[in-house]
């Protein structure tokens, strides 16, 4: 495109000098022939026209609910067949999404089954052969990220959003730092927060725990803006983020100037009823969030929804994905 808007201006240029009726081989006699407006004009677009547009970049994050390649009877969401594998495999290829941030799946041989083939997978360091002592012996739930391969990624070590001394083996969040094309560098933060504390704040062990998380989130991303970086945090906060004064939100953006870019999505996910199996069940809150630094312009934001049918033939998720596209200055 590029090289076809100066071949544009080359014929511009020279077309308004036929204009005047000269041919370069006449401007070369003609030193007092005025060009210099044409001359101008030339120069002025070439330096307006950005050497390259900036690529939107989209990121959809994903908890796939006990998602795994051998089930355990002890969790029934985790017991999926071939027709559920590859029904949710469908609902990514809805995505269209460059990056998933994942959560709440157990091995890379599951994940391959819906991404396919053309992206890296990048796990939690709690997911590594040397980290066996923040693994559980039966079944195990891991974030991480799918990056389509082409785009540029630095895996970086885990974020811990506990201290050292909290023996918790899921509270990690990944970590990776992604450049696409000739953008700045994003650093991108996949999490999963505590749950059973997703409204107002009280003094109970899940809202406590809840609250060192979100302080620690508050750590890194002041740091990311002292470093003048750009960010994206995605992931199952298992907290309504958008209710107006929310407690979590304000702890976490204390003196930043972070956004939710998930801010204005209705929470219109349905999922299958656990009481009633039969039944689908539409949640009241969105807790999946994407919360993104001042630089990043939020394009678009949205839930891919479940259709109807499928939340009662087939063994989804309780969650809905969730993408959002994002322009960088």
């Amino acid at each position: 495109m590029k090289i076809a808007f100066f071949s544009l201006l080359n014929l511009i240029f020279y077309e308004g000098l036929l204009d005047k009726g000269l041919s370069m081989t006449t401007i070369c006699k003609e030193r007092n022939v005025n060009v210099k407006p044409l001359i101008f004009l030339y120069v002025v677009a070439l330096f307006a026209f950005p050497a390259q547009a900036n690529q939107p970049l989209k990121v959809s994050t994903w908890n796939m609910e006990w998602f795994v390649s051998k089930g355990n009877k002890r969790f029934e969401p985790s017991l999926r067949s071939n027709a559920d594998f590859y029904k949710m495999a469908l609902y990514f290829r809805e995505l269209q999404t460059p990056i998933l941030a994942f959560q709440e799946v157990g091995d890379v041989d599951v994940i391959k089954r819906v991404i396919g083939d053309n992206y890296n997978v990048y796990f939690s360091d709690r997911a590594s052969s040397q980290n066996t002592q923040w693994q559980y012996d039966n079944i195990n739930q891991y974030t991480g990220f799918a990056v389509q391969k082409g785009i540029k990624v630095v895996d970086v070590a885990d974020f811990s959003l506990l201290p050292s001394y909290r023996k918790d083996k899921l509270r990690f969040a990944s970590y990776i730092i992604v450049q696409q094309n000739n953008s700045q560098p994003v650093h991108l933060l996949n999490v999963h927060l505590k749950a059973r504390c997703s409204g107002r704040y009280t003094n109970s062990k899940a809202c406590n725990t809840l609250a060192v998380q979100g302080k620690a989130l508050n750590t890194w991303i002041q740091q990311r803006e002292e470093l003048g970086q750009s960010y994206i945090i995605s992931g199952d906060f298992n907290h309504n983020l958008s209710f107006q004064n929310d407690w979590l939100w304000e702890k976490i953006s204390q003196s930043t100037k972070a956004r939710i870019a998930t801010k204005n999505v209705e929470a219109n996910c349905k999922v299958r009823s656990r009481n009633h199996p039969q039944r689908t069940h539409q949640f009241r809150s969105l807790i999946d969030h994407v919360v993104v630094s001042k630089d990043m312009t939020v394009i678009s934001a949205s839930q891919l929804l479940y259709r109807s049918e499928d939340v009662l033939d087939y063994r989804l998720s309780d969650h809905c994905p969730v993408m959002v596209t994002l322009t960088q200055p």
